[in-house]
């Protein structure tokens, strides 16, 4: 009689649940952006939907990427996985100098985007993946994450009567290559052309000129400059850009009746695209913004509008949290956790990584709590300031070298062109620039054991696959040079039911029917007498198999 009450009960509960609204969710993520917002105190930045959302939201001002750039950072949020534990480390894999390659994740390892699409949820993207395992534009990645890639902020009506949807979109307008010299101005390479030419035909108008060189706040890094002064302006005018852009797509999501179904999240994909700042493991390259609006059916206990949440959040810890509010299991396999819930645990440390920057080979990693940053190099060295092509594409950047070749930069602005050593670590309470390191002081001892026990304890947990040289994992992942292709999955159909089964473990599959859209499948299909069904499967980073049919 118990087994059957409790059948009963778990019956009811499952019927109960499916019967509960789930909300949409909208992510918006902006490019190579520190918290240069009005909300979280800048007083130079002109945000004012940012502001507004906040006002209305939640601001988590404690929000860390796991590197300080897009492609490893983009790959460790989508799988909820550090990036160094699924070989997708290195900046960037399709455009390694030595040939480029897709990474492949452990078989395990599941968007979470796809895991939405499979609890029913409608999942679209725009134009931009750079996951490692795909390329960096859409539809160059696995076929089953979403059911629609290349499409705009707004095309949520793709999605059938009643289903929620999940939406994901980045604002290039922000992107460092926006404060490279701009159209009409002398491009400093080919590329910096390319990318003028890049911005001008996805940009819906003129930049805002809102904030002048005059009114820039500088950092005791940089140098006082005409030029510093001008980028870092530009870099101004292309977030109010974004701003604006966020406005509109609020403005569009109310206009169609779903600012009451549908959370809002809003962040970046890592700190500023400006020197000393993007690429680095400082808060200036990994620290970010992240604004949450919950509509109030959705809104955890205890959450209210326009309030503050100083929790240290990892950026591995968004897809754990967006599957839970949409009521989704968060795989055991993930290394996040979801911090929206009434039971989350608070992070005491968050983890970030730098390996191979463009044509720069490194290796760092650093672990940091609400006081202490400690960074460990492999190559002690290698300054950060170390000449990379595309970076200097910025003014900025060839000007501060100069400076630096010339002895005029003072001692504090120097550091980044000198080489950091073996370790650092820095009491972020009394010095939030990261200008002092103090790990040789010994006021500092005991701290400095507890971040190096804790970097160690991390590694050991969640590996490193730059323990061996990326020529090594390349070669794992793409045999005697190829890319592997996915096996075909195998197709049974029968007594009006379809089942697919895959050969290749941690294959994703897909099917249509009588040529219609691709369906990520789940479970098996009923299928009309005479239909065509084609099929074909995925294993994130190889190829897509062939397509195999039948009636």
């Amino acid at each position: 009689m118990r087994k059957w009450l409790a059948c009963i009960a778990l019956l009811v509960a499952q019927c109960a649940a499916a019967q509960t609204p789930r909300p949409n969710i909208l992510l918006l993520m902006a490019e190579d952006m520190s918290a240069r917002v009005g909300a979280f105190g800048d007083t130079v930045a002109a945000t004012p939907n940012l502001d507004g959302l906040a006002a209305e939201g939640v601001r988590y001002t404690n929000t860390f990427t796991s590197a300080g750039v897009c492609a490893p950072s983009r790959a460790a949020h989508i799988l909820g996985m550090h990036q160094i534990s699924t070989g997708t480390q290195h900046m960037r894999s399709s455009t390694r100098p030595e040939g480029g390659y897709y990474s492949v994740p452990p078989a395990e390892a599941k968007a979470y985007p796809e895991l939405l699409r499979a609890a029913g949820y409608y999942t679209y993207t725009d134009n931009k993946l750079d996951y490692q395992f795909s390329d960096v534009f859409a539809h160059s990645g696995p076929t089953t994450i979403w059911d629609t890639e290349g499409a705009a902020a707004t095309d949520w009506d793709g999605r059938a009567q009643g289903q929620p949807f999940f939406g994901f979109t980045s604002f290039m307008v922000t992107h460092e290559s926006g404060v490279f010299p701009g159209l009409g101005e002398m491009p400093n390479s080919a590329v910096n052309l390319v990318m003028q030419l890049m911005r001008w035909y996805l940009r819906d108008g003129p930049l805002p000129d809102v904030v002048t060189p005059q009114d820039i706040v500088l950092p005791p890094y940089y140098p006082d400059t005409g030029t510093v002064r001008a980028d870092m302006a530009r870099h101004y005018n292309n977030i109010a850009y974004m701003d604006a852009e966020v406005g509109a797509i609020l403005r569009q999501l109310d206009a169609a009746g779903l600012a009451d179904s549908t959370i809002v999240i809003w962040t970046t994909d890592h700190g500023d695209g400006l020197p000393r700042a993007k690429r680095e493991l400082f808060d200036s390259g990994i620290r970010v913004p992240m604004i949450i609006r919950w509509p109030p059916a959705f809104r955890p206990d205890g959450v209210e509008p326009g309030t503050v949440d100083e929790r240290l959040i990892s950026f591995v810890d968004l897809g754990p949290t967006i599957l839970s509010l949409a009521g989704v299991p968060v795989p055991a396999t993930m290394q996040g956790r979801d911090f929206a819930g009434s039971d989350a645990v608070p992070n005491e440390y968050i983890y970030a990584s730098r390996d191979r920057i463009d044509e720069q080979i490194d290796r760092q990693r650093a672990v940091r709590d609400t006081r202490y940053k400690y960074i460990r190099s492999w190559y002690p060295d290698l300054p950060g300031g170390s000449d990379l092509a595309f970076r200097n594409n910025s003014n900025m950047v060839r000007e501060m070298r100069a400076m630096y070749d010339a002895g005029r930069l003072n001692a504090v602005q120097q550091q980044w062109y000198q080489p950091p050593g073996g370790e650092r670590l820095f009491d972020l309470a009394r010095d939030p620039f990261e200008i002092r390191d103090v790990s040789d002081d010994p006021h500092y001892r005991d701290v400095l054991q507890r971040m190096r026990g804790e970097m160690t304890d991390w590694l050991a947990r969640v590996g490193d696959w730059s323990e061996e040289a990326e020529s090594a994992m390349v070669a794992r992942f793409a045999p005697d040079g190829q890319r592997q292709v996915t096996p075909a999955p195998t197709v049974v159909l029968a007594s009006g039911r379809l089942v697919l089964t895959p050969v290749a473990a941690g294959s994703s599959l897909e099917y249509r029917i009588d040529g219609g859209d691709w369906q990520l499948y789940t479970a098996p299909v009923s299928v009309d007498r005479g239909s065509e069904i084609e099929a074909r499967a995925v294993r994130y980073g190889w190829e897509e198999s062939e397509i195999v049919s039948g009636t």
